[in-house]
């Protein structure tokens, strides 16, 4: 099956992603958004205190709170059970 992802989908990959604090360019590129839309999801992150801004030397990095460990723990589980495979990224 090769359809679009979904919204949850997407936030669980820059979820993941960021475990690691990433730059928005990263962010944007590793999971395969545009400008616009990665500024969407990646608000909406904030705003529910999944994702942090990190100021680091005059750059700004958004790393996963705590927080969001249950979101991705969930997710990871219920996309394993319709899937039988968990969730992974593109390469």
């Amino acid at each position: 099956m090769n359809e679009r992802r979904t919204q949850y989908e997407i936030f669980w990959e820059i979820l993941v992603f960021s475990k690691t604090p990433r730059s928005f360019t990263a962010i944007v590129n590793r999971c395969d958004l545009n400008s616009k839309t990665g500024q969407e999801y990646i608000g909406f992150l904030e705003t529910r205190g999944y994702l942090s801004r990190i100021s680091d030397g005059g750059k700004t990095l958004y790393a996963t709170t705590g927080q969001a460990a249950e979101y991705i723990s969930l997710f990871t589980r219920l996309y394993q059970q319709v899937f039988d495979e968990i969730p992974g990224f593109k390469l």
